[in-house]
């Protein structure tokens, strides 16, 4: 009893601290590939620990092997965005201007079901407050009420009920989304006039966001990153 104790101890401290390094967040909100990694560490921690024959060595040995697999991926992945996407995909928009996109849906295997759910779970009860939804990576879906429908800030004084698409991210870490700026209506023309208006290269600017009436935001890349 006391060496499988031991062994428990061991291996808590050994993956608490590997879920440390990896940097998880909490269960809903992780990638397919951080779940993956996360399952099988809890499946390859049991062992050891339910059969005392095994060698501790056969428990501490892939868990580290797979951390730092983590690590080495989420590295390729902050340095090349296409091998990102491949590992865990794009946000996809499946409702903009109140509008459902049924293709959208069927494609991403979503049902009527699950975006009700979801649109509960925001305390929204009624399809037509929305004018626009996102499913993340996570599987998460997020909602932009219309504006009709959203809580008055100091902001909205004397604005009127219309609503437009939330700002879409173009420029993200100094490489540019053409098709983010084809679905905001601007293009790479428009893009170039206003990082020669701040005097910046694409290369330059760490995050930049736009809305389609052109209004845009720009973070610079700081120095030595």
């Amino acid at each position: 009893m006391a060496v499988v104790l031991i062994r428990a101890c061991i291996l808590y401290v050994i993956i608490t601290l590997s879920l440390r390094l990896m940097g998880k967040r909490q269960l809903g909100e992780l990638q397919p590939s951080e779940l993956v990694v996360t399952i099988l560490i809890s499946n390859i921690a049991a062992i050891p620990v339910e059969d005392s024959s095994v060698p501790m060595l056969m428990g501490v040995v892939p868990i580290l092997t797979l951390v730092s697999l983590d690590v080495i991926v989420s590295a390729i992945m902050l340095k090349f965005p296409k091998f990102r996407k491949l590992i865990i995909g794009s946000p996809r928009v499946i409702m903009s201007e109140g509008v459902i996109m049924q293709k959208e849906m069927k494609r991403l295997r979503y049902t009527v079901d699950d975006l009700v759910e979801a649109m509960r779970e925001e305390q929204i009860f009624d399809i037509n407050e929305i004018y626009y939804a996102i499913v993340e990576t996570t599987g998460k879906i997020h909602f932009l009420k219309k504006k009709d429908y959203q809580n008055a800030e100091k902001a909205d004084i004397g604005c009127g009920g219309s609503s437009s698409d939330p700002p879409a991210v173009i420029i993200r870490d100094g490489r540019e989304d053409e098709e983010q700026l084809n679905s905001m209506g601007l293009g790479m023309g428009w893009l170039r006039q206003q990082l020669r208006e701040q005097q910046l290269g694409i290369k330059d600017v760490f995050l930049m966001t736009a809305d389609r009436n052109g209004q845009n935001t720009i973070i610079k890349r700081q120095r030595g990153l």
